[in-house]
């Protein structure tokens, strides 16, 4: 990926895209912990590219020393501005990414597959087109 090229709102888009299809793949293959982080990171380049906009960012309640860096202080902006439905719990996202079983076929991962894919259709990630992606490279993890 090119960030020159794609500049930085488009590529933290791009990125978000690619590790949420990562993310699945790895949670269908077992890979839970693996899949979770990865989904855990397209969540945070989600949030990057929502506040890299000046016209997403003017309707959230930022104060002055907000620190728009900060995933968690994003997260409860967009949560006060009702882009995000405060039902997603993303400190205990966080907690399940920490802690996950590494591999295990039974882990049951749909509710919160399902969670965060509600959170980046609010945000406007998603839904869209796998095609219109890099193709994946089957040697990753």
């Amino acid at each position: 990926m090119d960030l020159d090229t794609l500049g930085a709102e488009a590529a933290a888009l791009q990125r978000a895209r690619l590790h949420i299809r990562g993310g699945r793949r790895r949670l269908r293959q077992g890979k839970i912990s693996a899949g979770l982080g990865t989904l855990y990171d397209a969540l945070l380049f989600a949030l990057e590219w929502y506040v890299a906009s000046p016209d997403r960012r003017k309707p959230l309640p930022i104060k002055e020393g907000d620190d728009l860096r900060d995933d968690g202080t994003i997260f409860a902006l967009l949560v006060k501005a009702g882009v995000i439905d405060s039902r997603f719990d993303y400190e205990g996202f966080k907690d399940l990414v920490e802690t996950a079983p590494s591999e295990t076929s039974d882990f049951e991962y749909t509710e919160i597959l399902n969670r965060v894919e509600t959170v980046m259709a609010r945000l406007g990630v998603m839904p869209f087109d796998e095609s219109r992606l890099p193709p994946e490279d089957p040697s990753t993890y």
